[in-house]
């Protein structure tokens, strides 16, 4: 159960990752990040590791997104 929690709050994370990818939008990633955070949470506590995994792609591609930008940009 937590691992399709963790998945839907990843799906929600990645939704919204997608606009934040375009020039001066990175900003969104600072709301993007806690929320892949809270499905990482979800994700641990599951005995699969998808929900996990997806979490964790969208956090590192955030964080990168952000240090190219300057956490702005």
């Amino acid at each position: 159960m937590f691992n399709v929690i963790s998945i839907l709050i990843g799906l929600v994370a990645l939704l919204l990752a997608i606009p934040a990818f375009l020039p001066f939008l990175g900003w969104a990633y600072w709301l993007v990040i806690p929320i892949a955070v809270v499905g990482l949470v979800f994700g641990v506590f599951s005995s699969h590791r998808s929900g996990r995994n997806l979490n964790i792609i969208v956090i590192l591609v955030g964080v990168g997104r952000l240090l190219l930008g300057g956490g702005i940009f």
